[in-house]
């Protein structure tokens, strides 16, 4: 096989993850070229991977950039020095040997999936991931569970969505849907990448015979999902997809509808719900959302700088 494939690994302070993580893709059945962009450690991480794992290329940022914008970085490089396919992995995850071999055969099978992804496994190996399971559920990919219970997976299947822990993105997929929207900071923008995919009609896989193992079952609950961060969150999402962006001036109607109900109904509750939502909706860079939404329908590599690339 002869496809250069790049990891693209996002660091930020997981250090306890380096060896089965970096390890793991040294014992790849194919030959994998790593990337780490640093979103500022501040534990010894990137002294674990230079000192482990010289053949990394590492790059500092000195910030936290945020998921989308950091694996942005590590997609240009990849695509600059001639990547086939580039591999998503989040740095508390692990790849079994066959995995991304698996993942690269699926996509020359089946060229018309822009972004392919394995099953992915708990920390301990012995079950699905929770909230994979839930991705791969029958009313969202048909026929998988059906499948694998009769011993007759195929190679791949359609999914609606997968989150990006783990994504294998084919070099005409950067080159047409792009990277990550910007408008994101942590967490949405692979919901925001999914809907892309479709409107460039691309499509989304998962691949049972493929499979890696994301240790996340012991995080502790996000600041990334209070309440209010999860409205802003799905309003950006529901504004910036490109099939069926929602309207802001509809959006603020409908806020000032149900502050209304709340005064008239003396539901002071609902009212502190609505003015904070309210609050939120005013503070979004609403230009800068739309533009992206633009910029997204394009079909020229989005929010990624492929010029100087590698034939």
């Amino acid at each position: 096989m002869s496809a250069r494939v790049f990891v693209v690994i996002v660091t930020y302070n997981g250090a306890k993850w380096v060896e089965p993580c970096f390890s793991s893709l040294r014992k790849s059945t194919i030959p994998l070229e790593t990337i780490v962009i640093d979103n500022g450690s501040t534990d010894d991480t990137l002294a674990r991977i230079e000192a482990g794992y010289p053949e990394v290329q590492i790059v500092r940022t000195g910030k936290n950039l945020g998921f989308g914008k950091a694996n942005n970085v590590g997609m240009e490089l990849a695509y600059q020095q001639g990547a086939d396919y580039v591999f998503l992995l989040n740095h508390d995850a692990w790849i079994e040997p066959d995995a991304v071999e698996r993942l690269v055969t699926a996509h020359r099978t089946h060229p018309a999936y822009g972004v392919i992804s394995p099953m992915h496994m708990n920390g301990a190996g012995d079950a699905l991931d929770y909230g994979f399971s839930n991705y791969i559920a029958p009313n969202k990919c048909h026929g998988l569970y059906s499948d694998i219970f009769f011993g007759k997976a195929g190679e791949i299947y359609d999914v609606l969505f997968v989150n990006a822990a783990a994504w294998l993105m084919s070099r005409e997929c950067l080159e047409k849907v792009g990277g990550f929207s910007p408008s994101f900071f942590h967490y949405g923008e692979d919901d925001n990448y999914t809907n892309r995919l479709q409107y460039h009609r691309l499509k989304l896989g998962v691949a049972p015979g493929a499979r890696i193992s994301h240790d996340r079952e012991q995080r502790t609950v996000s600041k990334f999902f209070e309440d209010g961060e999860v409205y802003r969150r799905e309003l950006v999402q529901r504004s910036s997809d490109p099939n069926k962006a929602i309207s802001f001036t509809r959006e603020a109607v409908t806020l000032y509808a149900h502050l209304v109900l709340g005064l008239l109904g003396r539901d002071s509750k609902a009212v502190k719900l609505q003015i904070r939502k309210l609050k939120l909706f005013s503070a979004m860079d609403k230009k800068m959302i739309i533009a992206n939404l633009e910029r997204s329908k394009q079909g020229d590599a989005a929010f990624l700088n492929l010029r100087n690339s590698a034939p």
